[in-house]
């Protein structure tokens, strides 16, 4: 299982800062001890301690574990707090000797039954018009490569390559490249 750690190399990842701090409120606002949700979710009050003082690498089972435990979103720790509520995380959560070896959290939506996983491409000039999806879908879109045209029922974006937009997919939408350049983006899906 992946860890979420940072290199004594390096300074501490904010998402390490961030998950101390929002673990400790939120613990405090369930009005639970270090004890009590040691017990209820299954992680050691030693490592809870750590985690809160932010000292531990902490691996993503026990993030799951401890969200689960609050009843809250995984993303819910690791987010500024200014960020919540936004489905975009964009926190570097892991990072090697290399600097340019990381992991970046891009982005969350819940998913109550099914995820789908999307490579597209689409060559200059090209057009996807979609139908609304069923309520309670999203898409999570990540551009590769290129500038893609996102239109949507309110608004339409330009993403370059290396952002994210997440949306609501059951409206009218459409994927366009505007450019004389390919374009490759990924599409996730989520229900």
């Amino acid at each position: 299982m992946s860890n979420i750690v940072h290199n004594e190399k390096h300074d501490a990842l904010k998402v390490l800062q961030y998950l101390s701090s929002n673990l400790r409120g939120y613990r405090q606002q369930a009005g639970l001890s270090q004890m009590a949700l040691a017990e209820k979710s299954g992680v050691s009050r030693r490592m809870l301690a750590g985690i809160e003082a932010g000292d531990r690498n902490v691996s993503l089972a026990v993030l799951d574990k401890l969200a689960e435990a609050l009843n809250i979103a995984f993303t819910d720790l690791i987010q500024a707090p200014e960020a919540r509520g936004n489905h975009l995380v964009g926190e570097l959560a892991w990072q090697g000797r290399e600097p340019a070896s990381q992991a970046v959290f891009v982005a969350s939506v819940p998913a109550r039954q099914r995820v789908e996983l999307w490579e597209w491409a689409l060559m200059p000039g090209e057009r996807y018009d979609s139908l609304p999806d069923a309520a309670g879908w999203n898409e999570i879109i990540y551009v590769v490569t290129g500038s893609l045209t996102l239109v949507l029922e309110q608004q339409t974006l330009t993403l370059d390559a290396g952002e994210t937009q997440v949306f609501n997919s059951d409206q009218h939408y459409a994927y366009v490249n505007r450019t004389d350049r390919p374009l490759r983006f990924i599409r996730n899906v989520t229900f």
